[in-house]
């Protein structure tokens, strides 16, 4: 529901929809007259959800409990990425290699040089320049 493109497919399913096909609407009816109408649209809480599927839901950047881990959901065109994430006064850099044009998962995580099996880590502020090479 939350994906604009899904409404649009169609020019019944558009018609339908009434807004923009290209920005993610705050809310979409449910009943009524308007049931499947966009409304909301350029709103800043629907442009915080485009927000978490880019980063997130395609370069797969989670932190949860303070855990870094990346999971890239990315379409096999991709050779590679970057993210630079700044922590306190750390900087995590972030390259993402796809030498095998995979659309996900990770083969290997490196950190600073070393090979991580558990393919996470605990953010630290150590004030540091820190590396992050994942092999997908």
């Amino acid at each position: 529901m939350i994906n604009p493109i899904e409404h649009s497919k169609t020019k019944e399913l558009s018609n339908k929809y009434k807004v923009e096909p290209y920005v993610i609407a705050a809310d979409i009816y449910g009943i009524g007259n308007l049931a499947g109408s966009g409304g909301w649209t350029w709103y800043t809480g629907s442009s915080s959800w485009y927000y978490i599927c880019g980063i997130k839901y395609i370069l797969g950047l989670t932190i949860e409990n303070g855990m870094l881990s990346i999971n890239p959901c990315i379409s096999s065109d991709w050779s590679e990425y970057e993210i630079r994430y700044k922590f306190g006064e750390s900087i995590y850099n972030i390259k993402v290699n796809n030498p095998n044009r995979k659309n996900n998962g990770v083969d290997k995580f490196f950190f600073n040089g070393y090979e991580i099996s558990e393919k996470k880590i605990k953010l630290v502020d150590n004030r540091s320049v820190n590396e992050i090479e994942i092999i997908m």
